[in-house]
């Protein structure tokens, strides 16, 4: 078996007047996604594990809204309240030793009011401890595919061996939006009054929720180390970005950046079907099938996501392993479909069997064998 790759032209058939320019980011570290195509717009020293301070309570979250999912509590659960958590420092809920909140009510506290007391809760009410669920939370990490992530608690509260990349945050706010779309609303929340404690604590520290640009989520954070950042998300028409900055010298930065990220990653970039469902992009050779050849096509629509500066013509290539023997299924995945984009990554796209080819009979085995007396003898190989 060997692999054949061959270059294929995509007309892009559209016109667009705007002007892309690469986005310059303030922030130290930062990562974007268009969620819809899944394609990652830009990438600023994105997998490298840095402090995460409060944008790691998504962590927290995600493992709570699986123990919702999975039926190990609900959201009228309630939690007792420690010493340890009562007496955290930093942004609270301000709940005592006198409390039992719900479930709902520390999603609430953790997005609304980052409370880092309801972390704490959350992280003993499921594990028996902090230690111990940031043991659990490690190892899911690893499982769900956040390569640069360590925890060492439950709220992302100061600590040397406490770390995320940018890139991880990204995937976990995305996996949070895609999974539980039943819990996703409350990061829109822009107040919690928990029992009317603390009235200066009661609003959402997202800055981006109250200006009309399609924002609903998810975290921000802050500490002396790892400046101000956020991992945000937004909808506009049938597209969603999720991003992830950090590093920014305050609040005031932190909001004109995650705004500037949001408008650039919408307008300058456009989604367009460039080819569609069932679209034969190249016909490969089978060996000893009832067909000498089989349809390689799309067996969904080719969405991409370009920059708005792209006219005419993507380049792509598609490979496959050849030979390619039959019998071979109809939708099986014979190739790959890999497309390069001007300043973005390349995409990879399955490319499956336009029909089922069946094994041949007598004549399609003499010719393939034919075939292969004459490569051995020849050094060269005639068509099937």
């Amino acid at each position: 078996m060997r692999k054949f790759t061959a270059l294929l032209i995509l007309a892009v058939c559209f016109v667009a007047s705007a002007a892309q320019a690469a986005f310059e980011t303030r922030a130290s570290a930062a990562w974007i996604l268009d969620q819809t195509t899944g394609t990652v717009l830009l990438s600023k020293n994105a997998e490298k594990p840095l402090p995460p301070a409060s944008m790691s309570k998504l962590m927290t979250l995600n493992m709570l809204f699986e123990a919702l999912h999975d039926g190990r509590v609900t959201l009228e659960t309630r939690f007792s309240v420690s010493d340890k958590a009562q007496n955290m420092g930093g942004s609270k809920m301000f709940l005592t030793t006198k409390d039992r909140p719900t479930v709902e009510e520390l999603v609430k506290g953790i997005i609304v009011q980052s409370g880092n007391d309801a972390c704490v809760v959350v992280a003993e009410g499921l594990a028996g401890s902090e230690e111990g669920f940031a043991r659990l939370m490690n190892e899911r990490a690893l499982a769900i595919g956040l390569r640069n992530s360590v925890f060492a608690n439950a709220s992302g509260w100061p600590h040397p061996n406490h770390r995320m990349s940018m890139e991880d945050l990204g995937i976990l706010a995305s996996r949070l939006i895609r999974e539980f779309p039943e819990y996703y609303g409350y990061f829109a929340m822009p107040v919690f009054e928990f029992d009317g404690r603390v009235p200066s604590n009661h609003r959402n520290r997202n800055p981006l929720l109250t200006l009309g640009i399609g924002a609903d989520g998810l975290k921000t954070g802050h500490t002396a180390e790892a400046g101000y950042g956020l991992v945000g998300s937004a909808v506009q028409g049938d597209r969603r970005i999720v991003f992830v900055i950090t590093g920014l010298e305050s609040e005031k930065a932190r909001a004109e950046e995650a705004e500037a990220v949001v408008n650039w990653a919408f307008r300058q970039f456009v989604q367009k079907t460039v080819a569609e469902k069932g679209t034969r992009l190249a016909s490969v050779p089978v060996w000893m099938g009832s067909q000498q050849q089989v349809g390689m096509v799309l067996p969904e629509d080719l969405e991409l996501l370009v920059p708005a500066v792209v006219r005419g013509e993507v380049e792509a290539e598609i490979s496959y392993e050849t030979p390619l023997r039959a019998p071979i299924a109809e939708g099986q995945q014979i190739g790959t479909l890999l497309v390069n984009l001007p300043d973005l990554e390349a995409r990879e796209f399955p490319l499956t069997a336009e029909q089922a080819v069946s094994r041949g009979g007598f004549i399609p085995r003499v010719r393939t064998a034919a075939y292969v007396l004459f490569q051995k003898f020849s050094g060269s190989a005639p068509g099937l």
